[in-house]
């Protein structure tokens, strides 16, 4: 290996976890306020109510998983109905860290079920969005009259590419 080619694997690392950092934060902070969706099916519901309110959709999946086949359909039409919402995607793995930073109890044995958290959404803060002349509120405002989300949000960004995935009008027609 060159020097060139291990600065470069360094400086990739170094990016990884400052997104993984940031990443982490992010969730952290919508927890506490109030603003994070758990769950595949929560999300679904939430995404077919008010989709203009979520920013973000970060799909967890581990190796063992990879092969479970109705996950796969969820996150088909999960990622489908992002896309056409323009609603950026993270995947991510290491669930037992994701479980961790939302504070899920480690041991679930009879006493309570472990939340599906396979899928978390981001919705906007609306107390701290920056003030639109024709805002009304949350339930009339759409993220064309937020110019920074829409701006963020016009082309999905991948952590990975997901391949191309079936049109659906929304994740709840399946669910």
């Amino acid at each position: 290996m060159t020097l060139e080619e291990l600065v470069a694997c360094d400086n990739a690392a170094q990016k990884m976890q400052t997104v993984t950092a940031a990443v982490e934060e992010l969730l952290v902070a919508a927890q506490r306020q109030d603003r994070l969706t758990v769950g595949v099916y929560e999300s679904a519901k939430l995404m077919n109510v008010d989709p203009d309110s979520v920013v973000l959709c970060l799909l967890a999946i581990d190796e063992e998983e990879e092969d479970d086949i109705a996950l796969q359909i969820h996150f088909t039409l999960i990622q489908s109905f992002c896309c056409d919402n323009d609603i950026n995607i993270v995947r991510v793995s290491g669930m037992q860290r994701l479980a961790q930073l939302l504070g899920e109890p480690a041991d679930t044995q009879g006493t309570t079920e472990a939340r599906d958290l396979h899928c978390l959404l981001v919705t906007v803060s609306w107390a701290s969005a920056p003030p639109h002349p024709g805002h009304l509120g949350p339930c009339l405002s759409t993220k064309s009259g937020w110019p920074a989300l829409h701006q963020l949000s016009a082309q999905p960004r991948l952590a990975r590419p997901v391949g191309s995935p079936a049109r659906a009008s929304s994740p709840s027609e399946l669910f």
